[in-house]
C-alpha cells in the first residue's frame, strides 16, 4: 500500500511521455495552425499599436491640460501677496476710521462747548430780564414775562 501512490505517479509519467513521443517524431507542426497563430499575432500587434496610438493622443491632451493649468496657477497671487494686500487694505481702513472718529470727537467737543456757551448766554439773558422786571416794571407785566420764560 505504501508503494501504490509512487507507482501511480510513475505510470502517469510514462503515459505522458508515450503521448508526447508521437508528436515529437512527426517533426513538424500543422501549417494551418501556424498560419492561425501568425494571424492572431498580427491582430494582436495591430490592437497594441492602436492602443499605443490612443494612449499617445490621451497623453498629449493631458500634457496640454497640465500646461494650461500651470499657466493659470502662475497667474494666481501667492499667499504672501494676498496677505500683504489684505494688511494694506486693513491699515488704510483703520486709518480712515481713526480719522473719522477723531473728527467726530472734535465735533462733539465743539458741540458741548457751544451748548455750554448757549446755556451761559441764556442764563445771563434770563438774569437780565429778571433784573429789568424787578427794577422798573409793574407787577402785572413781570408776571406775564415770567410765564413766557422757558424753564431752565
Amino acid at each position: 500500500m505504501r508503494y501504490v501512490p509512487r507507482v501511480a505517479i510513475f505510470l502517469a509519467g510514462i503515459a505522458a511521455g508515450a503521448l508526447t513521443l508521437p508528436r515529437r517524431e512527426r517533426g513538424g507542426t500543422d501549417p494551418e495552425a501556424v498560419d492561425d497563430l501568425k494571424r492572431s499575432l498580427a491582430g494582436l500587434e495591430a490592437r497594441i499599436a492602436a492602443q499605443e496610438s490612443a494612449n499617445a493622443g490621451d497623453h498629449k491632451q493631458m500634457e496640454a491640460r497640465l500646461d494650461a493649468h500651470d499657466a493659470k496657477l502662475a497667474e494666481v497671487p501667492s499667499v504672501a501677496q494676498l496677505t500683504a494686500a489684505i494688511e494694506q487694505l486693513l491699515t488704510k481702513t483703520m486709518a480712515t476710521l481713526e480719522e473719522r472718529l477723531t473728527t467726530q470727537s472734535h465735533s462733539i467737543d465743539v458741540l458741548k462747548t457751544t451748548v455750554s456757551q448757549t446755556d451761559s448766554l441764556l442764563e445771563r439773558v434770563l438774569e437780565s430780564l429778571d433784573a429789568l422786571q424787578t427794577d422798573g416794571e409793574p407787577a402785572g407785566v413781570a408776571s406775564e414775562v415770567s410765564y413766557r420764560q422757558p424753564a431752565a
